[in-house]
């Protein structure tokens, strides 16, 4: 089993850094965990590409598995309802990390 670990910082200059780290995963076999304990910023793109990437390895019957999620990264996953997607659950202390860059 493989782990690729994203970085501190996913903002949107980094999708497409991200987009490429993760291409190198995409048609691996077997279960691949993605540690996301850095993560302390994150962006609705970064979150995109994310997603993406998780449905198409299930569309190839591959699974991903998130480790040590950050709050920073669970609450932005729960704000946008993918939580799911990336196999996470909330937690009563996520909800005072996300940026509000409005």
């Amino acid at each position: 089993m493989s782990t690729v670990a994203l970085s501190q910082d996913l903002g949107i200059e980094s999708t497409s850094e991200l987009k490429q780290q993760l291409a190198a995963h995409l048609g691996q076999g077997g279960e691949l965990r993605v540690d996301a304990s850095e993560v302390a910023r994150v962006h609705t793109a970064a979150m995109q590409v994310l997603c993406a990437f998780v449905v198409a390895r299930q569309q190839a019957g591959h699974g991903t598995v998130f480790d040590n999620a950050t709050d920073t990264f669970r609450d932005a996953a729960r704000l946008l309802g993918v939580l799911r997607t990336f196999g996470l659950e909330a937690t009563p202390d996520t909800t005072k990390s996300v940026e509000n860059a409005a």
